[in-house]
């Protein structure tokens, strides 16, 4: 386990068009985490990417996972898990729009809706994912599969700068990875010390979820 095989890993990855990509065409963004695992021998990363996508009108959480422990699969992208319980009932014509006067239910959950009829789900969708990203994002059982049981978290990300064109910048040129990398590799959560904002919030992603 070295930074230059964590960084290697990542790279195959995004040649391959699995490393997570906040600016993908099919995908809104609404939200995001980062989590590195990893002991003196293993190491992990998960990657949770909330989108609402229009072409299958739900909202996904799209999980990629990397590392050289995992217990199946190989890295690059992961589960794909569908949030909304209702989204079928409250929009069966496929409009991507929110029709009104109905919660939205989340794994068997009511949410108010702060938003009127007529507003676009992704809008709707970023609305609630301030106050319920727990229950948006994944739960502990759906984080750890496809990791050992007993690898110890090290550091949890809610945001961080994301390179803006993944075709022009590997993961292992740019900064925010190389420093995940130097994390994973000795174990020590205070290696992330970034110099660059960060960037992952949606408003900074205008062309995502646009073809």
């Amino acid at each position: 386990m070295t930074t230059s095989s964590i960084l290697g890993q990542f790279d195959l990855c995004a040649d391959r068009g699995e490393f997570p990509d906040l600016d993908n065409g099919y995908y809104y963004p609404v939200a995001e985490r980062l989590h590195l695992f990893g002991d003196r021998t293993r190491w992990a990363l998960v990657a949770e990417l909330l989108g609402y996508t229009p072409h299958g009108n739900s909202l996904v959480d799209v999980v990629h996972r990397f590392g050289n422990c995992l217990t199946h699969g190989e890295p690059g992208l992961g589960d794909l898990l569908d949030r909304v319980d209702n989204l079928a009932e409250l929009d069966p014509d496929g409009t991507g729009a929110y029709p009104g006067g109905a919660p939205v239910v989340v794994r068997g959950t009511a949410l108010a809706v702060p938003a009127g009829p007529g507003t676009p789900w992704q809008d709707v969708f970023r609305q609630l994912a301030p106050t319920h990203r727990p229950l948006l994002l994944a739960d502990p059982a759906e984080l750890r599969t496809g990791l050992p049981a007993d690898l110890p978290l090290l550091l949890r990300l809610d945001e961080w700068n994301q390179p803006e064109d993944l075709g022009g910048v590997a993961p292992g040129e740019h900064e925010t990875f190389r420093l995940i990398a130097e994390v994973l590799d000795s174990g020590d959560p205070s290696r992330y010390r970034p110099t660059l904002a960060p960037n992952t919030h949606w408003s900074h992603w205008p062309e995502a979820g646009t073809l």
